[in-house]
């Protein structure tokens, strides 16, 4: 993985300090072409991965990085999903049912799913599972997509409900449908190493938060220090500012003094505050090549 990956809560209206910012973010990049301004900004400061959910957006950047692959014959994505607003939004205007034929790839995988409604009437939560995260990644086909992650909102809550099964279906089928490798997004660091290591998933990708003030950090800030030093992870450090509440360079500073943190995943809204990010982060790190 990349030091450096680009993130897009920025780019709709996520902001953890500020709903005031949060709303005018999301006004601003309404426009797909101010999307892709910030991207091609990232893009030619050398950070090249774009770790971003499966919005609907996404599926129109895609569409431009594939029509144009000399431009952007660096770039990769990290998919991040489910898009649990999306979903929920569908369960609400179509119910369950619905909600599946809205994000199936097409009538006849949709009915093969749910033949007799066979698959719901079973609970084939494994079936069901595989053609959703198909569904998802079918927006990035002929795309470099060598992490996908499953979002914070799913990985807590089945770590609430106990449901370990769950990450071993995503898990292999990642590998064996995708040939990349699983991600965890997590609000939960130690609880969810205890149980990827207890399924035998070893040395897995998890992003969680990681910041000096321990700000969105359940457990306390001294389980997560724990956690690098001692767990066999490969850890990818998201709000290392705290939304703000740390000043940049003492941010990274920190972060990058920590040990076994792989990445750092950010979002910024302009190309000073990207490159500033990255001089940052050479200044802390090895030089992160071009």
């Amino acid at each position: 993985m990349d030091r450096l990956l680009f993130g897009d809560n920025q780019f709709f209206g996520v902001n953890h300090m500020s709903e005031e910012k949060a709303r005018s973010q999301q006004m601003r990049f309404q426009d797909l072409g101010a999307i892709m301004q910030v991207l091609d900004a990232a893009y030619d400061e050398g950070v090249t991965t774009f770790m971003c959910t499966t919005h609907d957006r996404v599926a129109e950047i895609c569409d431009l990085v594939r029509a144009d692959q000399d431009r952007y014959a660096r770039m990769e994505f990290f998919p991040c999903m489910p898009y649990a607003h999306k979903y929920a939004n569908a369960m609400t205007e179509d119910g369950p049912l619905g909600a599946l034929r809205r994000f199936l790839p097409d009538q006849s995988v949709f009915s093969a799913a749910l033949t007799g409604t066979k698959s719901l009437a079973s609970k084939d939560i494994d079936g069901i599972t595989r053609l959703l995260i198909d569904a998802e990644m079918s927006m990035f086909r002929g795309l470099r997509t060598p992490v996908v992650f499953l979002q914070n909102v799913v990985v807590d809550l089945l770590l609430g409900l106990g449901f370990d099964e769950a990450f071993v279906i995503f898990a292999d089928h990642v590998r064996r449908q995708y040939d990349a490798e699983p991600g965890f997004i997590t609000m939960n660091l130690p609880r969810l190493l205890d149980t990827l290591e207890r399924l035998g998933i070893d040395n897995p990708i998890v992003c969680s938060n990681i910041n000096k003030i321990g700000f969105r950090m359940p457990g306390g800030l001294e389980a997560y220090e724990n956690a690098l030093r001692d767990r066999r992870f490969r850890a990818i450090a998201m709000s290392v500012f705290a939304s703000g509440a740390i000043p940049p360079e003492e941010a990274i500073d920190w972060v990058c003094a920590q040990p076994n943190i792989e990445s750092i995943v950010f979002g910024a809204s302009s190309r000073r505050n990207i490159a500033s990010t990255r001089s940052l982060v050479e200044k802390s790190w090895a030089p992160v090549p071009r």
